[in-house]
């Protein structure tokens, strides 16, 4: 089920090293990180500069929908983690996914997924120091030692690749500094939450540096597990990172090779029942934090790490190579129990095991005249395999739905984009980008008596041949252009309009139930046959915004207005179905049809007199269904009038007020932020137990930093309201085929359609929290 690709890793990394020491890139002197974003200071005004289209200009002048948030930022806010980056940008939906802390559902702008097994793409790309991370386990990143966090909103196809539909999410770590450093970060608060952070680095002769931290992040439970007498929604973590840097800043080279390594054996969360045990009478709990599952084996622990090399090389005063070399891994035990009752009714233990290669190669040209841009090529290769039983013993004593889906993805791409300023005023960008995706897939799914399957420590023994044994692949190759253009009456103000297209890769359903295939010979379908049932086609979106950004004295603003047509539509999921005569699940995937999403994106900032400060953003959307085709019995019917699009409030905001001051000799930052979601539903069938009604969410914190900048206290409060809001959920109780409508049995209460109890179970976000931070800088 593994592979290793060690040999080849350590062979890019090799050959991208020797390139970078034979010629030394350029120095990016006013840069101070590895990608994307930095805040410069010039004429004491804030300028931003991003490489949103992977080169180095003004965020003023990029006709792109992008947010960066600096680690300053992000730590006068007290954020924990990578999600709490969605609070604050318009029309973005970051969670984590159900039963875990480390995998992440991400949505921007509609689009998204949330499905983390194998065979299933992202819908928002998510990068670590620009490497793409391929597979949501192990995504949800804690925040430490980070320069800035960046989203990009709209499809990235072109420069970013396959899977950034949606958009993209960037988190970027910090140089080394070019002196000898230590800082060390202790934080303490409520539900016993207890993390340090400490980061040294030193100067290597002249040109090289070498540091890293390590983190030790830790929280009691918010509920408990009333069977097992586990703590519920802990945190147990540990993580670090190691950086060997040469050249940067004011030497003409620059490479970066960085390792990093985290490991979660924080508890499995376990879900809140919203309706009765059906079967067993066991009551709704009165905490939402607190279950009753009883499934903990295996034992959840995540483990994921990786190596990392950056390297430039200047080959002319114009012209620069770039080369960012990856591998990555990472392995997940969890056990999930969707019923969360003490009883075997719909039990799944599960793993996950990921491990990726990637190459990157950008060719970029600026001579400081009217063309500039860059040419590139992308390589990565993939390997995603998931396990997991699915047991029903209280529906068939010792029953037991067994799969295997081994995924693998080698994808290459070429692209390029340019910018042309046709005046002093206009200036007209094209790109685009072809990639070729070539998936994988080994599915195995196999029935067991008596017990749960060998593979995860069960008694059960096979009964009857596999529903599904499926060795396949299919092959994908698009083109995804963009293009822009951009009127600048001054250098401060721009105003644009663009187009582009994103796609988001095919492949094979891991669920699916190969016997189920529809025949020409009933019962006996064909190779041919159960690879046509089992898999579905890219999705594709095209991106039409017009957008305005400017700077009117002490006044920033971002706006933009977007229209979408989304077509082939990929809607995973999985429903009770019966197999051989037995009850189990069926995958039910489908490439469902189209929607249109159209929206509106407002961010401002504004600095006044006296230290004040005030910030906000505002995101609209309009997201509906124009086709959504499903089989009720054997027959396509369109319900797109009952279908909505999940994990997309129709309305986001943000306000942060603040106060910064001199307080002494030191200095004081005050700070609120309220943020509101209108309401959410979890799936695309609106479900009244499980979507969560719009919401607010109020924080607040209070950061003084001493006179030498060596120390600083913070303290912070997050959900000060203690808003009780659902992020995610399980169902499996039976509804009306075309509206989606929950059919309730003569107990009131919605019929199970898999297992007798009824699974409606959902997640919550954090409770309030109050914690203070104290750091020291040397």
């Amino acid at each position: 089920m593994r592979f290793n690709r060690s040999h080849l890793s350590a062979a890019l990394l090799a050959g991208t090293a020797s390139l970078a020491l034979a010629t030394p890139a350029q120095a990016q002197s006013e840069q101070d990180s590895v990608s994307d974003t930095e805040v410069a200071e010039e004429d004491d005004s804030d300028v931003i500069i991003v490489t949103a289209r992977r080169r180095e200009e003004r965020l003023i002048d990029v006709p792109v929908a992008v947010t960066a948030i600096s680690g300053q930022e992000l730590a006068e806010r007290g954020a924990l983690d990578i999600t709490d980056v969605a609070q604050s940008v318009p029309n973005v939906t970051l969670e984590a996914s159900r039963a875990t802390n480390s995998t992440l559902s991400a949505f921007i702008r509609g689009i998204g997924q949330q499905d983390p097994v194998s065979g299933f793409e992202q819908g928002v790309g998510i990068y670590l120091d620009d490497v793409y991370l391929n597979r949501p386990q192990a995504a949800v990143l804690d925040i430490y030692d980070v320069e800035r966090i960046e989203v990009l909103r709209g499809p990235q196809g072109t420069l970013y690749g396959r899977n950034t539909i949606g958009g993209a999410v960037k988190y970027v770590t910090k140089r080394l500094p070019l002196e000898t450093s230590i800082r060390a970060r202790a934080t303490y608060g409520t539900y016993d939450q207890a993390e340090g952070v400490i980061t040294a680095s030193t100067p290597l002769g002249d040109m090289a540096r070498i540091g890293g931290s390590i983190a030790r992040l830790s929280r009691g439970g918010f509920g408990e597990n009333l069977t097992t007498g586990l703590e519920n929604y802990n945190k147990d973590i540990w993580a670090g990172r190691l950086s060997l840097e040469v050249g940067g800043y004011d030497e003409p080279g620059f490479i970066r090779i960085q390792g990093d390594y985290t490991r979660d054996k924080s508890n499995p969360r376990g879900g809140h029942r919203l309706i009765p045990g059906l079967f067993s009478g066991a009551p709704v709990l009165d905490n939402v934090y607190d279950t009753r599952g009883a499934l903990n084996d295996p034992e959840q622990d995540v483990e994921s790490y990786g190596v990392s090399m950056h390297a430039e090389i200047e080959l002319s005063d114009a012209m620069t190579l770039r080369s960012i070399s990856a591998w990555r891994t990472d392995d997940s035990f969890t056990p999930i129990d969707f019923d969360a009752l003490p009883a075997v009714d719909l039990d799944v233990p599960g793993a996950y095991f990921n491990e990726q290669i990637s190459q990157e190669f950008q060719l970029l040209w600026d001579d400081g005249g009217a063309l500039s841009g860059l040419l590139g090529f992308y390589y990565l290769d993939a390997k995603a395999d998931t396990l997991f039983d699915v047991r029903i013993f209280t529906t068939f004593p010792g029953l037991t739905a067994f799969t295997r889906a081994d995924v693998d993805t080698e994808t290459y791409a070429v692209f390029g984009d340019f910018t042309f300023d046709l005046t002093e005023q206009f200036s007209l960008s094209v790109g685009g980008r072809y990639t070729w995706d070539e998936r994988s897939a080994d599915i195995l799914r196999q029935n067991y008596l008596g017990g749960g399957s060998p593979i995860f420590g069960g008694a059960g023994v096979p009964f009857g041949g596999p529903s599904t044994d499926f060795n396949g692949s299919r092959e994908f190759k698009k083109f995804t252009p963009r293009a822009s253009v951009s009127f600048m009456p001054t250098p401060d103000h721009n105003i644009y309009a663009s187009y582009s297209k994103g796609f988001k890769g095919g492949g094979f359903d891991p669920r699916g139930v190969g016997a189920n295939a529809p025949s020409a010979v009933p019962g006996m379908p064909t190779d041919a046959e159960v690879a046509s049932f089992l898999s579905f086609a890219p999705e594709e979106v095209d991106s039409y915004e017009v957008g305005y950004k400017g700077s009117l004295g002490i006044l920033n603003i971002a706006a933009a207005a977007f229209y979408a047509d989304y077509t082939d539509v990929q809607i995973p999921g999985s429903v009770a179905c019966t197999v051989g005569g037995l009850p189990t699940f069926c995958g039910v995937v489908s490439n469902a049809g189209k929607a249109t999403f159209k929206g509106l994106e407002l961010e401002a900032n504004a600095r006044f007199d006296g230290g004040f400060g005030l910030s906000g953003s505002l995101g609209y959307i309009d997201a509906e269904y124009d086709e959504y085709i499903t089989n009720i019995g054997s027959t396509p019917t369109d319900v797109a009038d009952f279908r909505v699009v999940q994990n997309t409030p129709e309305f986001t905001g943000s306000i942060t007020a603040s106060y910064d001051a001199q307080l002494g000799a030191g200095d004081l930052y005050l700070g609120t932020t309220f943020s509101y979601r209108s309401k959410t539903s979890q799936f695309e069938i609106p479900n009244p137990y499980l979507d969560q009604k719009g919401y607010g969410l109020l924080d607040a914190s209070a950061v003084y930093t001493a006179p030498s900048g060596n120390w600083s206290l913070g303290i912070y409060g997050k959900n000060l309201l203690d808003k009780e809001y659902k992020t995610s959920g399980y169902t499996f109780v039976a509804t009306d085929p075309v509206t989606g409508e929950i059919v309730n049995g003569a107990n009131g209460f919605p019929i199970p359609t898999l297992g007798p109890e009824g699974t409606l179970t959902a997640f919550y976000g954090n409770p309030r929290q109050v914690f203070a931070t104290l750091t020291f800088n040397y």
